[in-house]
């Protein structure tokens, strides 16, 4: 199925035509393989936008800038949260299934896992720009876990951050729906028939 979508993805298909319903969340702990996967689907033809806390990064770090995790994570959470309604506008411009790398739900999970206090522009963007009830969340895989320029978090820290976005979800209404261990391509063929499911 490589390089293209199936049918039961193609723009405005089936049941999934309202801007909630089509709108697919991909969360989890860092390094769960959950980017791998949208790198897979996009290949098929299914888009995505970008996860919000690494364009930060790499606009702060190449603009010599403070908002960031290790030095400001409060305004690193600020930043984030105009990225993702800046994303969910653009979204909102397109047609068909679309993925999200993380949703605005996961901005909360991160300023809890800060010890940061929750501010009500941030609970009001998560409860009015919904997504579809099914959020995919990817669990922690010690086989595949691994550290980068942009993700500094150590295992244990990997482990909570997917129980607290875990717990976010499911507490603003969400279902959530565990991806299998699996290889990227039989996580992307899971996905699809899990949607593909919806549309029945």
């Amino acid at each position: 199925m490589a390089g293209h979508a199936g049918p039961y993805l193609r723009a405005s298909a089936g049941k999934l035509r309202d801007r909630m319903d089509r709108f697919f969340v991909v969360t989890g702990g860092p390094g769960s393989g959950k980017s791998t996967l949208l790198a897979v689907l996009a290949k098929q033809g299914l888009p995505h936008m970008p996860e919000a806390g690494r364009a930060v990064i790499r606009d702060e770090v190449a603009a010599g800038g403070t908002a960031l995790p290790w030095d400001d994570r409060d305004t690193f959470a600020e930043r984030m949260l105009t990225h993702d309604l800046s994303s969910y506008e653009e979204a909102r411009t397109k047609d068909g299934v679309l993925f999200f790398d993380r949703g605005i739900p996961d901005i909360i999970g991160y300023r809890i896992l800060c010890g940061l206090g929750i501010p009500g522009d941030l609970t009001r963007a998560a409860e009015s720009n919904r997504y579809n009830w099914h959020v995919f969340i990817a669990p922690p895989w010690a086989e595949i876990y691994a550290k980068d320029t942009e993700r500094k978090q150590d295992w244990d820290e990997a482990v909570a951050t997917h129980d607290v976005m875990a717990r976010v979800y499911q507490q603003l209404g969400y279902t959530l729906v565990p991806l299998p261990l699996v290889s990227p391509d039989k996580r992307a063929a899971f996905l699809q028939h899990w949607i593909a499911k919806l549309e029945t």
